[in-house]
């Protein structure tokens, strides 16, 4: 494959991951079962703030990506392009699909909060393998690792567990969803990247995407 080509493949998988990503966290709040670890975070502020989960969403990425000045990260397209789409997308998505009317356990919440995951395991793969750059959530994980040298497992417990425990006091929702997602999203974010790898020039489709930030987290 030309550079141009994989150039544009990049793209497509950038941009296709972060708008599918923002899709699937839709369905995990209208499943109703419990978040993602941020997601509970955006959903407790935007209960304090009166602002849609997405907004709160743009704003906690936009602080995040403040704090990768003392760490010394360096964004990308792809991490500029993380904190505005997908919180985008994911207020489009609530707004499209309708409110469910379902007890606590159905097979519509069910059925929402599984694709919910397997759909973000695959966005994730998607924009992982772009290699254009690490959301500011992940880059905060890898740069406190680097200024620490503290594990990157460390940190990204510490940091996912204030971030739930915030989200939850404030009225973020947890269950059922968020131990599935902590418990899934790792390996079906590990088959996806293989799955979409794009190969660097003089690389291997697996060496592509090794190096990544985002790699190391879902390694952790």
């Amino acid at each position: 494959m030309s550079m141009q080509g994989r150039l544009g493949r990049r793209l497509i998988q950038l941009y296709a991951g972060l708008v599918l990503y923002g899709v699937s966290s839709g369905l995990l709040v209208v499943a109703g079962l419990g978040l993602e670890p941020w997601n509970v975070l955006h959903q407790g502020l935007a209960e304090l703030t009166g602002l849609t989960i997405g907004e709160v969403s743009i704003v906690v990425g936009a602080a995040v990506l403040l704090l990768w000045i003392p760490l010394r990260q360096r964004p990308g397209l792809g991490t500029v392009s993380n904190v505005f789409l997908i919180g985008v997308a994911m207020d489009g998505t609530l707004a499209a699909l309708p409110a469910v009317h379902a007890p606590a356990v159905s097979v519509a919440r069910v059925s929402l909060l599984l694709a919910g995951v397997l759909l973000n395991g695959a966005a994730t793969g998607l924009y992982i393998a772009a290699r254009l750059g690490p959301g500011p959530r992940d880059g905060l994980m890898t740069g406190l690792h680097l200024r620490t040298g503290r594990s990157v497992r460390l940190m990204r417990t510490a940091v996912e567990a204030a971030v739930v425990v915030t989200g939850f006091a404030l009225g973020g929702t947890i269950g059922v969803g968020t131990l599935l997602y902590a418990v899934a999203i790792g390996p079906l974010a590990q088959f996806f990247l293989r799955l979409f790898a794009v190969p660097a020039a003089g690389e291997g489709s697996a060496a592509g995407a090794a190096a990544s930030p985002e790699r190391a987290i879902l390694r952790a």
